[in-house]
């Protein structure tokens, strides 16, 4: 499904001649392409599966987040705008993101379900949460919750 609408949504921007749209979406498809090819020695012909491609996205976002405060710091505002809109052209392809209250409530379910008693146990239950929540919650702020929570 994320692969036809990246293919749609490229030939969209070509035709538009979106140039930072494009170049978003070749960036995200190329991403997809060498995970498929990591994959293939594994067994897998097919390529990455939609929990894998909304990992992937989430990790691109992840690093440009990054990067954006790394231009802040050098006043670098130009780059930092351009890093913000490839965010959000890779955010138009995940699911809507949890409101806190339901990443919380998610999150407390989960610490139960895997019977999680400290913060050693946060593997377990961050392993869970990928899988059911993927590409549905900022992973890096459910973890700081998670330590609150096992803490």
């Amino acid at each position: 499904m994320i692969r036809e609408t990246l293919k749609k949504e490229l030939i969209e921007a070509l035709k538009e001649k979106n140039e930072t749209k494009t170049a978003t979406i070749r960036l995200i498809n190329a991403a997809i392409k060498d995970k498929d090819i990591e994959a293939r020695p594994k067994g897998n012909m097919d390529g990455i599966d939609e929990t894998a491609i909304l990992s992937l996205l989430q990790s691109m976002i992840k690093q440009r987040k990054e990067s954006i405060e790394m231009y802040k710091k050098g006043n670098r505002e130009d780059l930092v705008q351009k890093e913000q809109a490839e965010i959000d052209i890779i955010q138009t392809f995940l699911p809507k993101q949890m409101s806190e209250d339901d990443m919380k409530k998610a999150i407390q379910e989960t610490i139960t379900e895997v019977a999680a008693s400290s913060v050693k146990d946060m593997g377990k239950v961050m392993g869970a949460l990928k899988q059911k929540y993927a590409g549905k919650m900022d992973f890096s702020q459910a973890s700081q919750v998670i330590k609150t929570l096992l803490g």
